[in-house]
């Protein structure tokens, strides 16, 4: 009986510690080396999409703290994925350098670089029951995460006064927000006949500005670390609004990206996520809807998002309220027959999913209310 041979892949790397900054230059047949721990489902269809020849990973696709969907994308996709190959993996290889796959072993210009785990489907559905199990776990420190950060940063509820200024009126209009999460593409396509009814203001964060370029639409804000939105959009004429933290904003890479192309800009120094800020924008400037197309949202979101991610995010949706129509999956649910009319019943299914999901965690309710009365 022969034996059988070990997978054997050689291409070009393609190196970046954020994925997301790394798709905006992968070519097919690349070979993306990577330091990303827990894929989500969105930087895995990127790496499908950009057709790349593998995926080199310093760190764990799926480590089982929560179930991410990403790895089981990519080999759905037949993408190779070697994982694990730890963290000296970007010194021992270099930008455009040569690489080849052996089975488990990466070899660099003929030199050994080290061994990882070839990601299978039983080893991601084995990770992703660990992750499963784990999710009661990762809920009790998302709470505290979250009481930690609002202690710390309470005054993101009620403090307008980092918001910039900015050219375009959004006061009593509606707030389009999009960012490069999963069905993006698919809910801005249906959303379509409102977007031509409705004109709202196009808000992009980071590579949202790109999606709403390739629908045909120039944003009117670009919000974001400026760090996977391209140099076309950044020269779109959109107002750009770096978004920067408070004790770390000359450190920001999008404001000095844009220095040294010498565009124009606003800093948006606040906590939380960019996604966060650009959400904060439409809501301080008065936006009567803002609709959320790619953002993050249900429970496996906030968790690919860390601790500091999750908490901000809950904040700023819990500030928002009643303004905030999240979009994700209107493609799936109204398909082409989707009219301006439907956002109500958006709104009541918004309300009935966080009830049904805040019903499953009583104990959260309690911690709630004892620890916001003990802040406030």
């Amino acid at each position: 009986m022969t034996r059988e041979q070990p997978l054997t892949i050689t291409g070009a790397a393609r190196l970046d510690s954020r994925t997301k900054r790394l798709v905006t230059r992968l070519k097919e047949g690349d070979i993306a080396v990577i330091n990303h721990r827990d894929i989500d489902a969105v930087a895995a269809r990127s790496l499908v999409e950009r057709r790349v020849a593998a995926v080199l990973n310093a760190d764990e696709s799926i480590s089982g703290r929560y179930p991410n969907t990403g790895p089981q994308i990519l080999v759905d996709a037949n993408v190779p994925v070697l994982d694990g190959l730890g963290p000296d993996l970007f010194d021992m290889i270099r930008e455009g350098e040569t690489v080849r796959i052996r089975g488990n072993e990466v070899y660099c210009n003929s030199t050994f670089v080290g061994r990882g785990t070839i990601l299978n489907r039983e080893i991601v559905a084995e990770r992703m029951q660990a992750g499963r199990a784990n999710l009661e776990s990762e809920m009790d420190e998302f709470v505290e995460n979250t009481f930690a950060y609002l202690k710390k940063e309470k005054g993101l509820l009620f403090d307008s006064s980092r918001v910039p200024p900015v050219r375009t009126r959004i006061a009593g209009r509606h707030a389009l927000v999009v960012a490069r999460g999963e069905t993006y593409r698919q809910d801005l396509e249906y959303l379509w006949r409102y977007l031509r009814a409705e004109h709202p203001v196009f808000i992009g964060v980071d590579g949202g500005a790109d999606a709403l370029l390739e629908m045909g639409i120039r944003p009117d804000i670009i919000v974001g670390d400026m760090d996977s939105v391209s140099e076309k959009a950044l020269h779109c004429g959109a107002e750009l609004i770096p978004h920067a933290y408070p004790d770390r904003e000359e450190d920001s890479p999008g404001i000095r990206r844009l220095r040294d192309l010498g565009l124009p800009y606003a800093v948006f120094a606040t906590p939380g996520t960019s996604e966060d800020a650009a959400l904060l924008l439409a809501y301080e400037h008065a936006a009567e809807l803002i609709i959320a197309v790619g953002c993050h949202y249900g429970l496996v979101d906030f968790l690919s998002k860390g601790g500091r991610g999750m908490a901000s995010t809950f904040l700023v949706r819990l500030k928002i309220g009643h303004r905030l129509v999240d979009a994700k999956g209107a493609s799936n649910l109204y398909g082409s027959r989707f009219e301006f009319r439907h956002w109500a019943l958006f709104v009541v299914a918004g309300a009935v999913v966080l009830g049904v999901v805040l019903s499953l965690f009583p104990t959260f309710l309690e911690y709630i209310r004892a620890r916001l009365t003990t802040l406030f």
